[in-house]
């Protein structure tokens, strides 16, 4: 995975919507886009959701994709009071040994 983009956000308001839009679009970027990886936690108010990718035209596509735009849109008007999002270059990775 060489790219990881990093969403955060203040939540406003998370509704049933929310719950099966985030589920359906997970899908549609690992399944269409190619996103190789994506994990999100919500905790205290806060979301913080990471999606890995190997090249940056597929995240410029998945950027573009017309339902994620207008998911976008409601994420701006009803779920969240703040958002951001960063995309970087991983230029290293290791982790620990699985346990047994």
């Amino acid at each position: 995975m060489k790219y990881v983009v990093i969403f955060k956000a203040e939540i406003k308001n998370f509704d049933k919507r929310y719950a099966e839009t985030a589920q359906k679009l997970r899908e549609k970027a690992l399944n269409k886009f190619h996103c190789q990886r994506f994990e999100a936690i919500c905790e205290d108010g806060q979301e913080i959701a990471l999606s890995y990718w190997n090249q940056l035209s597929d995240i410029q596509a998945w950027h573009a994709d017309a339902e994620h735009l207008a998911a976008q849109q409601l994420g701006k008007a009803q779920w969240y009071a703040h958002f951001s999002v960063e995309v970087c270059e991983v230029q290293r990775r290791y982790s620990s040994p699985q346990p047994e």
